[in-house]
């Protein structure tokens, strides 16, 4: 090889050796600090792709395990109003029992009165609960429904009354007589609106004797059908299908005699129904009202309203949400108060024939609010069992983000250290290039 003074090649070739070896000191620097074998897509274009997307996936998970969580905080909140509202009619049935007993003075009943007043306005702030200024049990929040009319059935009954049969031919579920003759009062109690209504009248024997449809007829807005399969039939006013449009259909699937309202809407609903037979001594024939009295509601009325329920987005991807309805939870709506076009008013409990109606109701406002809690409770329910899912899948996309794009710190260490004493060597190897032009100036002495 030539003496050369012009061009050190040597030290040329050991420059960019150096340059290399502090190029890869500098790369694995970044990996052992940051804790990352992919820092940029320049170190590895697909694997980046791919660790972005896992990034954002976990980050998404992330919110939507929030968004449970929040969901669920919303619905103890809710759960918790719906409880003690429950509370307040479980103590409402206590006082409307005492109310209902003859030992109490009209001061007395006055009293109690009073005193569900206050608690039927306490069931009203409990329906206003807000979380996040958002309401939830005022009906502001309920899904879809159409305007439907109450609805009350009696399986009870023999499969072949109707509205037309007479109280003297009425029948058990198993065929078996009733036991109703002429002379005895059949009385009927049932509050619509608020309002506590009560009429009576003697039975009459014979193929002209006292009907259900007569005693039905004595009541306002009131009106009786059966169908075969269907808790309530098409004529006189009411419908078999529920706010959601499904068809309501009896236990065994066979006749039933359905009660209900003429017409559909909160306002009009019927919150109780019942029925009571005396003999001619004014004594309660209690095997009659066992299976008579026997009505349960079927439908309840609803208000026409569009979808309000609430939406929780608990998924990554577009609609991937779980939908809450929650339904109204006020006097009103649970058949403890009224409205006309002037005033409000409450269930009355100032006698005692209106304190015995008044059972029924408090039975089947009971009966609306365990349902609803029951349809929250499953709500919260199914939001900790989609909690502990995207948690589970939030800790295996990172652990597959971790594998793609997170440094073994040993083995880059082990290539840190490789790295700088390449570097280290290929200076003082450069030191020595660079005195490789030193032997020309021998020849120049």
């Amino acid at each position: 090889m030539a003496l050369v003074v012009k061009n050190n090649l040597s030290a040329l070739s050991t420059l960019n050796i150096m340059n290399t070896n502090s190029t890869a000191l500098q790369k694995s620097l970044k990996k052992v600090s940051s804790g990352m074998k992919i820092n940029s897509a320049a170190d590895d274009a697909s694997g980046y792709q791919i660790s972005e997307r896992m990034r954002v996936q976990i980050k998404s998970l992330d919110q939507a395990n929030q968004n449970t969580q929040n969901g669920s905080a919303m619905l103890k909140t809710a759960e918790g109003a719906v409880s003690s509202t429950v509370e307040i009619i479980k103590t409402l049935k206590q006082k409307v029992l005492n109310a209902a007993n003859g030992t109490n003075t009209d001061s007395d009943l006055a009293a109690i009165q009073s005193e569900m007043n206050q608690s039927i306005d306490q069931i009203n702030d409990n329906s206003n609960v807000t979380f996040n200024g958002k309401y939830l049990v005022d009906g502001s929040a309920s899904s879809a429904t159409s305007a439907t009319k109450s609805a009350f059935t009696n399986e009870s009954l023999g499969t072949a009354t109707t509205g037309s049969s007479t109280l003297a031919s009425l029948t058990n579920r198993d065929g078996n007589g009733l036991g109703i003759v002429s002379g005895d009062s059949v009385s009927i109690s049932y509050v619509v609106n608020g309002k506590t209504i009560t009429t009576s009248m003697k039975i009459t024997d014979g193929s002209s004797g006292t009907k259900i449809s007569d005693i039905i007829g004595k009541a306002t807005g009131l009106s009786v059908s059966t169908s075969a399969t269907s808790v309530v039939g098409t004529g006189a006013g009411t419908s078999n299908k529920d706010g959601q449009g499904y068809t309501v259909h009896s236990t065994d699937g066979q006749n039933v005699l359905t009660i209900g309202t003429t017409t559909a809407g909160v306002s009009h609903s019927l919150a109780g129904f019942t029925i009571n037979v005396t003999d001619k001594d004014g004594n309660a024939k209690k095997d009659v009202n066992k299976v008579l009295d026997n009505f349960t509601e079927a439908i309840t009325a609803h208000d026409l309203s569009k979808d309000h329920s609430i939406q929780l987005q608990v998924g990554t991807k577009a609609n991937q949400t779980i939908s809450v309805g929650l339904n109204d939870m006020g006097a009103k709506a649970l058949g403890l108060q009224g409205q006309s076009s002037t005033t409000t008013f409450n269930l009355d409990v100032t006698t005692q024939s209106r304190a015995t109606a008044a059972i029924d109701v408090l039975d089947k406002a009971l009966q609306k609010a365990l349902t609803q809690q029951t349809t929250i409770g499953s709500a919260e329910s199914r939001l900790d069992y989609t909690s502990q899912n995207l948690t589970t899948s939030s800790e295996n996309v990172t652990n597959a983000e971790s594998t793609i794009r997170d440094a073994d710190m040993a083995k880059e260490m082990t290539e840190y250290t490789k790295n700088n004493v390449l570097k280290q060597a290929s200076q003082a190897m450069l030191a020595q290039a660079n005195q490789s032009g030193q032997g020309v100036l021998s020849l120049l002495q």
